[in-house]
């Protein structure tokens, strides 16, 4: 066995190989030009054309192929031929071309190419619908912000540029958002009843049993009668509920899932539930954590703009929660509250209290933004636009309020029932308002023009509760009974002539929430909490930059940091959002004349004995100018009949100046 090789085998050096493989080389081109016994040897010619060709790589293919429609590949690695392509000489001086060019750089324009046939595939097909798919005008309509209708005010060429490029880039937008609707998979549901079947009288059981198994999931009973009755709300997401009951029960639970995320008992009476994102620390009046007394009342909860804290208007005091039941904030200065509402886009917390003020606190900084006394009395019906942000009030005297945190008195107030007004609730669009009164009266109005009614029904008993959905459904609770009332679509009012659907509690209603993104109808009453389902009631597609159902603790929290950059201030609420686009033009000249009024002062007209002249005050001398020079100077006059403290500068031209200071005094003088 030698050493580096196998037992019983010879290990070549390089050269021997080297010499062995070159004679088997020779042996075997010898072996196939050697003639062959018995037959005619051919000619030296033929047996070069007998060898056969090398095949042609798909690189290597004529022109011709490609003219038929084949792919063409990759183009051949080409020597360049440097005997036609001319050559600088290398000694000659070219002067530079400077990099400022002296001529005004205009715009390149597209070249346009000569051949105009449509392009062609790899396979060679042709497309027979060729450029971008048409898309309708009632559908880009739809996503277009820009009215074209008004025309472009007299401006400036470059003002009316702006506007124009402003519009055509709308207008591609609005396109481009109009063809992705396909993407949108979801369509929204409906029912329907067979043969002219009545749609109230089918029952919640004949849904469940219609619907697929996880539709029938969201229908849900909770029996929670020691503790009730039960106010609820779910978070903007629409993944999460949070429910309070009138004896202190307050619970938060992810309802999809039926997971318990929090449960506890505040020992008071709960009004109103958000979750919401607050700034620590608190001011330092309403940090403090104080105990309360055990025979009051409580107010139900509610969500704010995220699951991650709740707010809960309890009997006396506001208090802020986390979702795993710890108190982190009292707020002494918002007391005995009654409702709450939440405007996400300007993080402001709404309180409407007993003693019949309504309140605004900024839960990004933790200060009072304003305070607003209604003067009619106790607060304890309360809406929000979500159009516009206004706050709605319901008073005794059949009243509706319109508030907004800028005025200090009522934007609106509309005259809606002949006694107090017992709910209202305001569609997603801001169109239209429901309100509900004593007079057992049920209106429709439009927020649009001059809130006037557009529908009214008269209904055996005042309904109490009222909620809208995001797309138009009415929702009215009447003691134990929930009925809803639909639309011909999500902008159009809905029809109180027969109702879409009726369902029937074991106790009364005391709290009615539609689910975002969801057809579930959450109705909170004595017995505890009902989850039904409302076919159509909801968008089917949600904006996952905006209110993502499925976003992780991370996207929540870059969620909360990009809202609070883009926080919109509280002054900028009022009627018309879209008044904050234009220019008002009367309020802008009048500004420009009082500002040339206070800087331009005309001389006043005196005539008469009794008046006296404008009497110049002489300006100290100032050394070292060149004499013999025209130059402009200040000059303070003061009338004496005036007031003392109104002054007024002119300008003049500099007089030379004279050696003596009484020559100067004479050509001052003369010149006045």
């Amino acid at each position: 066995m030698r050493a580096g090789g196998l037992p019983g085998f010879y290990k070549p050096s390089v050269g021997q190989l080297r010499g062995v493989c070159t004679w088997i080389v020779v042996r075997v081109g010898e072996m196939e030009t050697a003639p062959k016994p018995g037959r005619d040897v051919p000619p030296k010619k033929d047996r070069l054309q007998a060898k056969k060709k090398k095949p042609r790589r798909y690189w290597e293919e004529e022109t011709t192929l490609t003219a038929v429609g084949a792919s063409p590949g990759p183009p051949r690695n080409k020597k360049r031929n440097r005997e036609l392509r001319p050559q600088r000489p290398k000694n000659t001086n070219i002067a530079k071309k400077s990099r400022i060019s002296r001529k005004p750089q205009l715009p390149k324009k597209p070249r346009e190419r000569g051949n105009t046939e449509p392009q062609r595939s790899v396979s060679g097909a042709q497309d027979p619908f060729p450029g971008p798919a048409p898309v309708p005008v009632e559908v880009a309509r739809k996503f277009r912000r820009i009215d074209k209708s008004k025309k472009l005010p007299h401006s400036k060429s470059k003002t009316r540029n702006r506007l124009e490029v402003a519009e055509a880039e709308e207008e591609e937008i609005s396109i481009k958002a109009a063809r992705s609707e396909l993407l949108l998979a979801e369509e929204p549901g409906f029912l329907e009843g067979e043969d002219g079947e009545d749609t109230a009288k089918i029952r919640q059981a004949d849904i469940v049993e219609a619907v697929d198994i996880a539709s029938a999931a969201k229908h849900f009973d909770l029996n929670l009668r020691q503790f009730g009755p039960y106010r609820l709300n779910y978070s903007p997401t629409g993944r999460h509920l949070a429910f309070g009951g009138r004896r202190g029960h307050v619970a938060t639970l992810d309802w999809v899932t039926k997971r318990l995320m929090c449960e506890i008992n505040v020992m008071e009476a709960v009004r109103d539930i958000r979750s919401v994102w607050v700034r620590h620390p608190l001011p330092e009046n309403d940090r403090a954590l104080t105990p309360f007394p055990l025979n009051n009342f409580s107010s139900p909860s509610r969500f704010l703009h995220s699951e991650a804290l709740l707010a809960v208007a309890q009997n006396r005091w506001l208090h802020i929660y986390d979702n795993q039941g710890i108190e982190l904030h009292c707020i002494r200065r918002c007391d005995r509250v009654t409702r709450l509402e939440f405007l996400p886009f300007h993080f402001l917390l709404a309180t409407a209290a007993e003693t019949g003020f309504l309140t605004y606190l900024d839960v990004s900084v933790g200060k009072i933004v304003a305070a607003l006394n209604a003067r009619a009395g106790r607060l304890d019906v309360m809406t929000k636009n979500p159009y516009n942000a206004v706050i709605h009030l319901g008073h005794s005297n059949g009243t509706v309020s319109l508030w907004s945190p800028a005025m200090k008195e009522p934007l609106a107030k509309i005259l809606c029932h002949r006694g107090g007004v017992r709910a209202v609730a305001v569609d997603s669009t801001g169109t239209y308002m429901a309100t509900s009164g004593l007079d057992h009266q049920l209106k429709i109005f439009d927020l649009r023009g001059m809130f006037q009614p557009l529908s009214a029904r008269t209904l055996p008993q005042g309904a109490g509760h009222l909620a809208f959905s995001q797309r138009g459904l009415l929702a009215a609770g009447i003691s134990d009974v929930v009925n809803i009332w639909a639309g011909q679509g999500k902008a159009s009012p809905p029809s109180l002539e027969q109702p879409y659907l009726t369902h029937r509690l074991s106790g009364h209603v005391h709290g009615l929430h539609f689910c975002p993104f969801e057809d579930v109808l959450g109705v909170g009453h004595n017995g505890g909490i009902t989850s039904m389902l409302v076919p159509g009631a909801a968008e089917p597609n949600f904006d996952g930059l905006e209110s993502n159902p499925y976003r992780s603790q991370k996207q929540r929290q870059e969620w909360e940091v990009k809202a609070l950059l883009e926080k919109v201030p509280a002054e900028l609420i009022c009627l018309d959002p879209r008044a904050l686009a234009e220019v008002d033009v009367i309020s802008l000249e009048q500004e420009k004349k009082e500002r040339i009024e206070r800087l331009v002062w005309s001389r006043p007209q005196c005539s008469g004995p009794t008046t006296l002249p404008m009497l110049p005050v002489p300006c100290p001398p100032k050394y070292g100018t060149a004499d013999g020079g025209c130059h402009i100077s200040r000059t303070l006059r003061i009338s004496p009949l005036s007031n003392p403290h109104l002054r007024a500068t002119t300008l003049r031209p500099k007089l030379p100046s004279s050696r003596s200071q009484s020559g100067r005094a004479a050509a001052r003088q003369q010149a006045w």
